[in-house]
């Protein structure tokens, strides 16, 4: 414990030096933090999102983009597919279930999504308070949009067209909360759910000029994309490439398309490490200069505790100490930038109401950080404190 003090005392001997060392490897380890904790949500939400979705049927356009706008609900569709066309993808032996999804409106940023129960059934999703639709301008909110929005069990609220706030507001067709989400960690919980026929319903009212208008648009519905679970794996073989070829529509495999997403990612990550590996490099550097300084300004210092018997070896703990101290001092530096960033990361990209990704959670991977910060610290120490070990106290005191 006297080591582990006096460790702490020769560290902030010279002030501006060790903080300017504690900075550096700090820097660094933040860059680590921050990726491991974006990349671990990430995986996480990508994992969550897209568990038991096989394939997505849009409109023709990038397949990325079905995948982000359709299953992410972070960017926009391609289009829309008429709804006749998905009712016979349905009816196909291959699918076991087809989930419509119909976009097109918002309430604050938030997206109005037309679908079915089986949307929810698909997320295990379950009710806080009160019940699923039963007609259309009914709505079920996600457990964030009732959170920051403050709506309650009964309210009305009116929508704005398009995914974005700032739209038209279809004040004719006012939705009705007769649900609540409770938290389950999936797109759900950003999303405001409803019966198909409520997005088909304010559309129509809104465009519709006459009765027959009425008419030939109930004929021609669309969605914009459907959600599909194969009945069985050899489907992957065969139905995307039948989609593609014999269909007006375009099927995006989601694993597919999130690998490809995930390589393009890849490079910007690989910068980041790279930039993280260098500050390590030179905080190592630093150090080393640091504590080879130390031993050469210290050697009366030195000289006097192996007088007063300190042994070779409680000379060497005490270089190490100091270094220990400054690993752990930028561990936790580290880790509380690294938390920081991907807070701040996360609650710029709620604005727009995206990926959930934050700040303060725990993956395991983070218990590597402190382990890098002490290896780098004692291995820039090693050899400046195998230095004071064999020095001798005869050579010290003649270099008095």
């Amino acid at each position: 414990m006297k080591t582990l003090f006096f460790g702490w005392r020769y560290l902030w001997a010279r002030p501006l030096g060790a903080a300017l060392n504690v900075l550096l490897l700090s820097l660094g380890l933040a860059s680590i933090t921050f990726l491991l904790l974006v990349g671990a949500q990430l995986a996480k939400a990508f994992d969550r999102d897209l568990a038991g979705i096989d394939l997505v049927v849009g409109a023709k356009g990038s397949p990325m983009q079905l995948i982000l706008s359709g299953v992410l609900h972070i960017d926009v569709p391609t289009g829309n597919v008429p709804l006749s066309a998905a009712r016979e993808l349905e009816q196909n032996p291959l699918v076991e279930r087809l989930i419509p999804i119909s976009l097109g409106d918002n309430i604050d940023g938030f997206r109005i999504v037309g679908t079915t129960p089986a949307y929810i059934e698909h997320y295990q999703a379950k009710l806080a308070q009160g019940q699923l639709w039963s007609e259309p301008m009914q709505v079920v909110l996600g457990a964030n949009v009732a959170r920051k929005l403050g709506l309650q069990m009964g309210q009305t609220f009116i929508g704005s067209h398009g995914l974005g706030a700032g739209g038209h507001a279809h004040g004719d067709n006012p939705y009705r909360v007769v649900g609540i989400l409770q938290p389950n960690g999936s797109v759900l919980d950003r999303l405001v759910l409803t019966d198909s026929a409520s997005v088909w319903k304010v559309h129509e009212d809104y465009t519709a000029v006459d009765d027959e208008d009425r008419a030939i648009m109930i004929e021609e519905r669309e969605i914009t994309l459907a959600l599909i679970k194969y009945r069985t794996p050899l489907a992957a073989v065969s139905f995307p490439r039948y989609v593609n070829s014999s269909t007006e529509m375009q099927a995006a495999a989601p694993a597919l398309e999130i690998t490809r997403l995930l390589s393009m990612l890849g490079l910007g990550t690989d910068v980041l490490r790279a930039f993280a590996a260098v500050l390590l490099l030179t905080a190592g550097l630093s150090v080393f200069i640091a504590l080879w300084s130390a031993v050469r300004e210290r050697r009366s210092d030195l000289a006097l505790l192996r007088m007063l018997g300190a042994s070779p070896g409680k000379v060497a703990a005490l270089l190490l100490c100091e270094a220990w101290w400054l690993g752990a001092l930028s561990a936790v530096l580290g880790l509380a930038l690294g938390q920081g960033f991907a807070s701040a990361l996360g609650w710029f990209l709620q604005l727009d109401h995206s990926l959930l990704v934050g700040g303060m959670i725990w993956p395991t991977e983070l218990g590597w950080v402190p382990v890098l910060a002490l290896s780098v610290s004692l291995a820039a120490a090693l050899l400046p404190a195998v230095g004071a070990y064999r020095v001798s106290v005869l050579e010290l005191l003649q270099s008095r």
